[in-house]
């Protein structure tokens, strides 16, 4: 089964557009926020010491929209497996109904500190990313 990642946010005067609902480039950020807090939550410290990541694509769908003062909570998770030093990590928003509003496929690469290069993910790295804990 694979592990999810569940964080809630609250759409604050500053997130609002002149559409008077969260800005498209707001949910970019809070997919990265989310993407980066599972990752932070759940993988092993000598990993999280060793690498980061950074996005390489982001696919949004967008289905609806919250305004100033609403919730959204947000779940991703990791999609298959890792492709070299690439991920595929899923991202949906619901809102106060349950009805996903937002949905993201984002691809992330894998890069070592130490050098800043692309860095092979290895099935266990992902291993707390992607399965239930016992």
């Amino acid at each position: 089964m694979t592990a999810k990642f569940t964080k809630t946010y609250v759409a604050g005067a500053e997130h609002i557009d002149e559409l008077g609902h969260v800005n498209n480039a707001i949910w970019v950020q809070w997919i990265q926020d989310m993407s980066t807090s599972h990752w932070e939550a759940a993988a092993r410290p000598e990993d999280r010491a060793t690498y980061f990541w950074v996005v390489t694509r982001h696919e949004i769908d967008y289905r609806g929209n919250v305004a100033e003062g609403e919730s959204v909570t947000g779940t991703t998770w990791i999609e298959g497996s890792a492709r070299g030093a690439t991920s595929v990590r899923r991202v949906e928003f619901r809102d106060a109904n349950d009805k996903v509003i937002v949905s993201a496929a984002t691809t992330w690469a894998m890069l070592e500190r130490a050098s800043n290069r692309l860095a092979r993910v290895r099935p266990e790295m992902l291993d707390a990313l992607t399965k239930e804990p016992d």
